[in-house]
């Protein structure tokens, strides 16, 4: 049964671990490997059960109903996600809220050489982007408005990322409105200028 419970303990810090850290180019990879991995587990256990027959354990069923969820929670993992990304909303709504601040006062700016909206965030656990603990900002200089976007999932090449998005420009926030009649399903607004964003950066 320990052995059992240490396995449930990895399982969340790995799944942690892919959800902030993990690189975006190996993060697929790994979904794979875990979820054949533990397909194949529950499969073992699962004949083992039949073999046993009424020789069944108690323990042997525990083992069966735990390795199927953490099979199902794994290959569902945009389900596991979901769940996670509201945790994470609510608990570091106020750095998130704190770095904005920071860009609105010019003390955070785009800080890289490959794009010009790009600013990499010093590191501090938890991180604030999945990532890489980069954000986006764009500035309209016209209205003295800002958007800042933080990645909740960041995909590669071209792929879709998801955002939370912070906005007070009126073009943009029109963007982010018009997605969400679109696509209610994975745009929505969170709060007063908080918003959810997937797809492109309307940058």
């Amino acid at each position: 049964m320990k052995k059992l419970i240490l396995i449930v303990i990895g399982w969340v810090i790995i799944t942690l671990i892919n959800y902030y850290y993990t690189n975006f180019f190996i993060l697929f990879f790994i979904w794979i490997g875990m979820s054949i991995g533990l397909f194949v587990i529950t499969a073992s256990q699962l004949i083992q059960l039949f073999k046993e027959n009424k020789k069944t354990t108690s323990i042997r069923v525990i083992k069966l109903m735990v390795f199927s969820i953490l099979f199902f929670l794994t290959f569902n993992r945009f389900m596991t996600n979901q769940v996670i990304e509201n945790i994470d909303w609510e608990l570091m709504k106020d750095r998130r809220t704190k770095i904005v601040n920071q860009v609105k006062k010019g003390e955070l700016k785009p800080n890289v050489n490959h794009n010009n909206m790009v600013c990499k965030l010093p590191f501090e656990f938890p991180v604030v982007s999945n990532g890489g603990n980069d954000i986006l900002i764009s500035k309209n200089v016209d209205t003295n408005t800002m958007s800042v976007s933080f990645w909740i999932f960041r995909n590669f090449f071209s792929s879709p990322s998801t955002y939370f998005t912070y906005s007070d420009d009126l073009r943009m926030i029109q963007e982010i409105e018009d997605e969400i009649l679109k696509d209610p399903q994975n745009n929505w607004k969170i709060e007063e200028n908080w918003y959810r964003t997937y797809g492109e950066v309307f940058y």
